[in-house]
């Protein structure tokens, strides 16, 4: 569950993730702070591994007292092969606040259903391409993937 107030922009390098793929985003992210009055902020790396990644942040001097959810959490439904359907579900206080479902296609490369917040729009984003890189065999596995995710339109204001 990453915290409602993050958003992701590349993958984390930061080796000190014990099970990477089992984090919120299927990875450990780097990124920015959306918290009104902290937008832009660029946390440290022990707030991105104790907060930002994780969600439910409060000893985070940034989050607000009064907040629709205090995580994010994303999850495979079904993949066909050709089309995942995600679901997600907010969460305030360990129970869900507001939940749905996403559908990307992976055949046109396209979201057919997306969320309509860009910051859990973006997790989801995040989520997704972690999920595609684990399905992929490789010779590091269980490791956090190492490209870099192109964060050009979600760049801090």
């Amino acid at each position: 569950m990453a915290c409602p107030f993050f958003m992701p922009v590349r993958k984390s390098e930061d080796g000190v993730w014990q099970h990477p793929s089992r984090l919120p985003l299927g990875c450990g992210w780097t990124g920015f702070c959306c918290a009104p009055g902290h937008e832009g902020v660029q946390p440290t790396d022990e707030e991105l591994r104790s907060f930002c990644n994780l969600g439910y942040a409060t000893n985070c001097p940034r989050l607000p007292k009064e907040r629709p959810c205090d995580a994010v959490r994303f999850g495979v439904a079904r993949d066909t092969g050709s089309q995942l359907l995600l679901l997600f579900v907010c969460e305030a206080g360990h129970l869900p606040t507001t939940h749905g479902t996403l559908e990307y296609d992976l055949s046109s490369g396209r979201w057919i259903l997306s969320h309509a917040d860009p910051q859990i729009q973006k997790m989801a984003e995040c989520y997704l391409e972690s999920y595609l890189l684990r399905r992929i065999p490789s010779p590091q596995a269980g490791s956090c993937p190492k490209e870099t995710h192109d964060s050009s339109t979600y760049e801090a204001k």
